[in-house]
């Protein structure tokens, strides 16, 4: 069974999904959509043709996260009792996967976790991310670690070798198989001028919320008054009201800003793809954007994704108005700077992450005598 309630987490899980597909004499899924993200879900879910067989729609209008958890707890143990599975997969640290993931084991079902490992050490950045992910690694039984470095934190909380398989991420995977699709960018409604410097921003995250939000913007329409006519800057805004009051109050009037709707995950992988530099928060971004060879500004004070950041392809730079402009002015107008960042070199994953996990999940249940190989970035 396959739990997810969020555009990342379905982006993610999709071509575990397909891989999973291709073994139909040994496995069978059953795909539960939460509807955390219900409109944004159905976008990544016909992209990659997957139909869930439970939609538990438990989106609300300004929800909170005990909210989240406790329909989540009481749908799906519902679904899970009529299904009766033989493995629960979540994938990352939503709210959503890590009830999903407590629904499991209140029921007996091993629990398979896509995406384990990743750990900022401080439990309040990101929120409530960083708590979810260690409570599912408690409960968890297999345990697919995207880098090395996912691997060893999981070994030093005591999780045993032989529930540890270093996979990649299965982003990667799903970069791939859309980003070599043809897309023409001009369908989506957006005028890209080829004469300027394309920014893309995104910026979603809860700690976020507030002050250093509006910082983030501020710094960002700093940028666009300054370089009106180099650059231009496309920001596919969340629709949390938090993001979208920001965003809007600050830049609504700039005029080479583009606040849009978010955008579907084909179109936004091929924005990136056009990008002159990516500023995000976005976890997925950061693992994704190597592969493109663009540089990544990240607006965070830390991150569990410490590889492109040694790589050199990601930059963390925080949340003050000040380091938001600096460093983005400094991408801008230093041509070696920005070079450097431009290296291909993705620590994240080769494509065949999704392959791993499947071929993890036969071996748990002895259709295979060997482990997977392990990803070597």
């Amino acid at each position: 069974m396959f739990v997810f309630g969020t555009r990342p987490e379905a982006i993610k899980m999709a071509p575990v999904i397909l891989e999973v597909e291709k073994h139909p004499d040994i496995l069978q899924g059953i795909i539960v959509s939460t509807g955390q993200h219900h409109e944004m879900l159905r976008q990544v879910m016909h992209i990659f043709d997957i139909r869930p067989d439970y939609d538990m729609d438990i989106m609300e209008a300004e929800q909170t996260l005990s909210r989240i958890v406790v329909k989540t707890l009481q749908g799906l143990e519902n679904i899970i009792l009529r299904e009766k599975p033989d493995m629960l997969l979540v994938q990352g640290d939503t709210s959503t996967a890590f009830a999903a993931a407590l629904a499991a084991f209140y029921n007996k079902i091993p629990i398979g976790h896509v995406e384990a490992g990743l750990r900022t050490g401080d439990k309040w950045r990101p929120f409530p991310e960083e708590v979810n992910r260690r409570l599912i690694s408690v409960v968890a039984d297999q345990h697919y670690a995207p880098t090395q470095n996912a691997a060893l934190k999981l070994k030093g909380e005591g999780i045993l070798d032989k529930d540890i398989y270093l996979t990649g991420n299965t982003v990667i995977d799903a970069l791939l198989m859309v980003s070599q699709r043809k897309f023409d960018i001009q369908k989506t409604g957006l005028k890209i001028d080829p004469a300027k410097k394309l920014i893309v921003v995104t910026a979603h995250r809860r700690e976020s919320f507030g002050a250093p939000m509006s910082a983030i913007m501020n710094a960002i329409g700093r940028i666009a008054r300054k370089y009106e006519k180099e650059v231009q800057i496309i920001f596919p805004a969340h629709k949390n009201p938090m993001v979208q009051s920001a965003a809007r109050d600050i830049l609504g009037e700039v005029n080479n800003v583009d606040i849009t709707e978010p955008m579907d995950y084909e179109p936004f992988v091929h924005l990136m793809k056009a990008a002159y530099i990516i500023l995000t928060d976005s976890g997925g971004v950061q693992e994704e954007a190597p592969s493109l060879g663009k540089p990544v500004l990240v607006l965070r004070e830390k991150t569990e994704r410490p590889e492109a950041i040694t790589a050199g392809t990601v930059k963390l730079i925080g949340v003050s108005e000040e380091a938001v402009f600096n460093e983005t002015e400094k991408l801008l107008l230093d041509k070696k700077e920005y070079a450097k960042m431009t290296r291909s070199v993705n620590p994240y994953g080769d494509g065949h992450a999704s392959e791993r996990i499947v071929q993890a999940v036969m071996h748990h249940f002895g259709y295979t005598d060997k482990k997977p190989n392990e990803f070597r970035a």
